[in-house]
């Protein structure tokens, strides 16, 4: 079914420009990369893992699709996973990103890919003229999702970056004369201090961890450029999309739902997704949070006036002394405060057995951060109780491979230190500032 639709668009756009790859200097027409995907190739099997970032993954994938292969997108270096191959009606496997625990594997029916990419382009409006910029991970849901298979299923041509860097970013743009680029926060953040947000970008997309409302009023006011926020799941591809020409009044909104994706809340007010995109089982462990075209998220939510609002997540929420607090509550009303670029609020358990759970606060400033003004900032905002015990300064929340910040990593990270097997972490008027690396921008995705 795949490998017949993209045959279908090969044939129609023939001889048009399909795949710049700026690392080679090459550019590939539907054509010729028909014909790169037809040919034989190495690795063949029931299974493929197309890798990297270059013409090679697009081709592992037509193969596979050929080959009537199941195709399961790893990042460099990741290993496949130890499952055994899925039911005869799954041709596609995807790892979740492990945000908040360990990694699962979806499997997915060739018919539910095709309907995240359907909805994705109607929705997004992606068009032929306005090629994407790929510099987030094809692996990933969200680069696979939003590069991959619209550029093999509807024809929308790709520009594949060498890097996100903002030299690299300057390249892709002189390739073209509009451009659609999906990104992750980080990497607007990036672009936008160095001066580096292409003026040619007519579409401009955020997903894979929320996207601060003061970012994207930033990006807005320096350029005149709207971001779209995108919210989305491995397990179901696209949830909502903000379709609006201006920034969005309320950080917590992350838009509408997606064309022909059907929301409810549950009567824990978790935030349950049916659509034909969304994935078939988890394998080899299905469980009922996915099953029968519906996906139960852990979001918590609300839909309102057309519009879908987090509310955190159900399995984040921190307890204190029998009462719960959101990590997304806490982290909303931090951004408010001037100097915090970026922040990420998490439970860990308390040396106080009444109290259950602490809260600690990671947070990115500009300049030394002051624990004291901060606190007293939020007392303004929020009950004493909800008010982090614990600060730690860094430079940066340096997201894993796939871009994303992962809050079960960073509340890893601060109990090593926390039991000594790590730099201590010292509360107190004015923290020291911990280092953390910083080198180049995340060269991921996403999302979801």
């Amino acid at each position: 079914m795949l490998y017949e639709r993209w045959r279908r668009i090969a044939r129609e756009r023939d001889n048009e420009v399909a795949l710049r790859e700026l690392s080679s200097g090459r550019h590939w027409s539907f054509a010729q990369l028909a014909r790169l995907g037809g040919s034989p190739g190495a690795g063949g099997g029931p299974v493929v893992y197309p890798q990297g970032h270059s013409v090679e993954f697009i081709v592992a994938v037509l193969r596979a699709w050929r080959q009537d292969a199941v195709v399961c997108p790893l990042e460099p270096e990741q290993k496949p996973p130890p499952v055994p191959l899925p039911p005869a009606s799954c041709r596609h496997l995807k790892i979740t990103s492990a945000t908040t625990g360990a990694h699962r594997v979806i499997a997915f029916r060739a018919e539910q890919l095709a309907a995240d990419a359907a909805n994705i382009v109607v929705t997004m409006g992606l068009r032929p003229d306005w090629p994407n910029v790929g510099v987030i991970s094809m692996a990933h849901s969200y680069g696979f999702s939003n590069l991959v298979l619209p550029l093999l299923l509807h024809g929308i041509p790709l520009v594949l970056a060498p890097s996100p860097l903002p030299e690299a970013l300057r390249a892709a743009a002189e390739c073209e004369s509009f451009l659609t680029l999906p990104a992750v926060p980080a990497l607007w953040r990036a672009w936008l201090e160095a001066g580096a947000v292409p003026r040619n970008v007519r579409l401009a997309i955020s997903a894979g961890a929320p996207l601060p409302l003061r970012l994207e009023r930033a990006v807005f006011d320096a350029i005149g450029l709207k971001i779209h926020n995108f919210y989305g799941a491995s397990e179901c591809g696209g949830i909502a999309y903000d379709a609006t020409a201006a920034p969005r009044a309320d950080d917590a909104c992350v838009g509408a739902p997606m064309r022909n994706v059907q929301l409810a809340l549950d009567q824990n007010a978790r935030i349950q997704v049916r659509s034909g995109a969304v994935g078939e089982t988890y394998w080899p462990d299905a469980d009922g949070t996915l099953e029968a075209g519906c996906f139960q998220t852990s979001d918590l939510g609300r839909l309102e006036d057309g519009g879908v609002f987090l509310c955190g997540r159900s399995n984040d929420q921190i307890n204190v002394a029998g009462r719960k607090v959101s990590p997304a509550a806490v982290e909303q009303a931090l951004l408010e405060h001037e100097a915090v670029n970026e922040c990420l609020v998490f439970g860990v358990p308390s040396n106080d057995p009444d109290r259950i759970d602490m809260i600690v606060a990671c947070v990115v400033t500009k300049g030394n951060g002051d624990t004291e003004e901060l606190r007293q900032f939020l007392l303004r905002r929020l009950p004493a109780w909800q008010v982090p015990r614990d600060w730690w300064f860094v430079k940066s929340l340096t997201p894993n491979p796939r871009g994303k910040v992962s809050r079960a990593d960073w509340r890893r990270k601060f109990l090593e230190m926390r039991d000594g097997r790590g730099a201590p972490v010292t509360p107190g008027p004015r923290p020291r500032r911990e280092p953390q690396p910083t080198s180049t921008p995340p060269s991921a995705p996403v999302g979801r």
